[in-house]
């Protein structure tokens, strides 16, 4: 996949007709570093690749569009692919293949660091949510109450109950998260 990421940047710089250097000024990333993500010698964090996104006037899905998938029902570390990015903070990867046939949607989610003043409107919807803290510390809004959640701590809650979920730290926050129903089943 860093080829694939890589091959945009490079097209997505070339086509604005900027330079390594000049993306590098814009991102606060090496030249060297951009040259070598260019040709697929290296990956990339979520975070600097959102500052690619803002120097070149695109949406940070953009990146992950038209990526192919495996069909089985074993997916690999490496494979696993991003779905969806919301506000460009939320960044959601399912963590299982064909999901409109599933009853259960497992995902990993990466929360990137907001602002304290940011506001976090939380809402409710229909069935229930499983959610595993692997990294970082999780502001959870449950039925108007807030909890901070760390590494290994967990909350399953109704999803009826009006919830939302923030990151206030300076650092990623990763959660394993399963929704019933699936909201992308068929």
């Amino acid at each position: 996949m860093s080829k694939d990421i890589g091959g945009k940047v490079k097209e997505l710089r070339t086509r604005k007709k900027m330079t390594l250097k000049e993306l590098g000024e814009k991102t606060s990333l090496s030249t060297g570093f951009l040259s070598q993500l260019e040709r697929g010698l290296t990956s990339i964090a979520t975070d600097s690749l959102e500052k690619i996104a803002e120097a070149v006037d695109v949406d940070l899905s953009y990146f992950f569009v038209g990526c192919t998938k495996n069909r089985n029902s074993i997916i690999r570390s490496y494979e696993k692919e991003v779905f969806q990015i919301i506000n460009g903070h939320f960044v959601h990867y399912h963590l299982t293949n064909n999901s409109a046939e599933k009853a259960i949607l497992p995902r990993l989610i990466e929360l990137l660091p907001i602002n304290c003043s940011e506001d976090i409107s939380p809402y409710a919807h229909e069935g229930e949510e499983f959610v595993y803290v692997l990294e970082g510390t999780l502001t959870l809004f449950l039925n108007n109450e807030q909890f901070e959640l760390f590494p290994g701590d967990s909350a399953h809650y109704n999803s009826s109950i009006v919830h939302n979920w923030a990151n206030y730290t300076n650092k990623m926050v990763r959660l394993l998260v399963t929704s019933v129903p699936n909201p992308f089943k068929e």
